[in-house]
């Protein structure tokens, strides 16, 4: 398995965590506060995945992750957004993608979710 990509489904709790933690290093792919966070995102499940190695402005090293959730706004539409994580926390997290099946699926979920999906009538 890959150190550098995982995928990990997270609760509210955690993502509110890691947006704490965001904002307590100044970080800058993050939402505006928890009170921002907490008005955007609905439920108690998130997707999570790696996407890319940073360096902050601070020279430290983060994770920018991509989340998939279910949006306050509309109970049914999904958001997609990034935020930038700690790589010593997140090598805490579970991880949903150890079959390398999973894996390829859930890259294609975020690839679908990142360029926007719609629904589609039948013809």
């Amino acid at each position: 398995m890959d150190d550098d990509f995982r995928v990990c489904r997270i609760d509210l709790a955690t993502l509110v965590d890691l947006q704490r933690a965001a904002e307590l290093f100044g970080w800058s792919t993050r939402w505006t506060s928890v009170d921002a966070l907490l008005s955007q995102v609905a439920g108690d499940s998130v997707l999570l995945q790696t996407f890319q190695r940073q360096r902050a402005a601070d020279g430290r090293s983060i994770v920018r992750c991509l989340l998939l959730f279910a949006a306050e706004d509309d109970g049914v539409m999904g958001g997609v957004t990034t935020l930038d994580v700690d790589p010593a926390r997140l090598s805490h997290l579970d991880r949903i993608d150890a079959d390398p099946a999973v894996r390829a699926a859930m890259v294609d979920v975020f690839v679908l979710a990142s360029g926007g999906i719609a629904m589609m009538p039948k013809r």
